[in-house]
């Protein structure tokens, strides 16, 4: 990969548990995310995966400065954008914008569909005079896909889908670099799915975008995403080429993921093997020692318990050329098929 675009560091966001009314005492913290690592190559994709609650969000929001890291860094063409001042900050933004999770919460009731993907014309006024806004803003609603004329339209007036479009079109407004889409698909209907991850595909190709997609289908994960990287617990567990990922996972919890995809062909679906894991995910205001995820591990050893595995080719895999020498944090790791290839589906 070429000198990467966005590049995080040790990222954590902790969340304080206090106690008291008058005098609050911290008896604890929320470990949302606790030491992330990652790059993100120019006009990549970079897909993230996990159950609900592992940080996934949490991580994004951070990448926008939604949420201030606990601790790490995060780099942006080289450039530590962790503590910026709000002034230096405000310019970094406009490279780095967000697609939210919800069309129906995160456009403004009260405002036109023209104002909602003009504000940020507002708020960095260099990018578009204020006589050219409204052809912008039209020309916007055309690549996303929508009548340039609904732009006096309020958002009651659109569907999921559409609604979901102009808020592509507003993170397109400053011409960003990066964006970072969390769960854009995951409130609609199946078949407009697709249509927006195609219409993702395409603006990545005409504006040379770079993508973080977040995502709990890991279908939908594999048809956008050049890289994934897997979350479980406030960590990324494993990270690699989506062939990597998905044909030959190292991890156990990658592998009982994997396991858990719906497969049409009932030939294939009988010779797979379903992982099902035991207990539930631990608190994170209480995470295991050691490796996070040895309480529900198949795998789990005494050095499970009090050594935390590194993120990266287990030692046991660095003389193995092919797909299954990728990073994986985990002291067992060994590759397992557990899904039919696309060539077998």
């Amino acid at each position: 990969m070429a000198e990467p675009i966005l590049e995080v560091r040790g990222l954590v966001k902790h969340y304080p548990l206090t106690q008291g009314i008058l005098f609050k005492k911290q008896v604890g913290a929320v470990k949302a995310v606790d030491g992330v690592d990652f790059d993100l190559g120019q006009g990549e994709t970079l897909g993230i995966v996990g159950e609900s609650g592992c940080g996934k969000s949490t991580v994004a929001k951070m990448l926008v400065h939604l949420e201030r890291p606990t601790a790490g860094t995060i780099r942006y063409k080289g450039e530590d954008i962790t503590s910026l001042s709000a002034k230096a900050l405000k310019a970094v933004r406009r490279n780095i914008q967000m697609v939210f999770q919800d069309p129906y919460t995160s456009l403004n009731p009260r405002m036109t569909v023209g104002d909602i993907i003009g504000e940020p014309y507002d708020i960095h006024p260099e990018v578009a005079p204020k006589g050219d806004r409204r052809r912008r803003v039209q020309d916007l609603l055309d690549v996303v896909g929508l009548n340039p004329e609904y732009i006096n339209r309020y958002p009651h007036q659109f569907s999921g889908g559409q609604r979901q479009r102009i808020g592509i079109a507003r993170g397109l407004a400053l011409r960003p670099e990066v964006i970072v889409a969390d769960e854009p698909v995951s409130a609609l209907d199946v078949s407009v799915q697709a249509q927006v991850i195609n219409l993702l595909d395409r603006l990545q190709n005409d504006f040379d975008l770079s993508y973080i997609f977040i995502a709990h289908d890991l279908s939908i994960v594999r048809h956008i995403s050049d890289r994934v990287g897997v979350m479980y617990l406030g960590r990324i567990v494993e990270i690699g080429r989506d062939s990597e990922i998905y044909d030959h996972p190292t991890h156990p919890y990658t592998q009982a993921l994997l396991s858990a995809v719906p497969v049409p062909d009932p030939e294939a679906r009988e010779h797979r093997e379903r992982i099902i894991l035991a207990g539930d995910v631990p608190s994170p205001t209480n995470v295991p020692s050691g490796c996070r995820f040895r309480t529900r591990c198949w795998k789990a050893q005494e050095r499970c318990a009090v050594e935390v595995p590194v993120l990266a080719v287990p030692p046991h895999l660095s003389t193995v050329k092919g797909p299954a020498a990728h990073d994986s944090a985990c002291h067992f790791a060994e590759e397992k098929h557990v899904v039919p290839t696309e060539a077998e589906q």
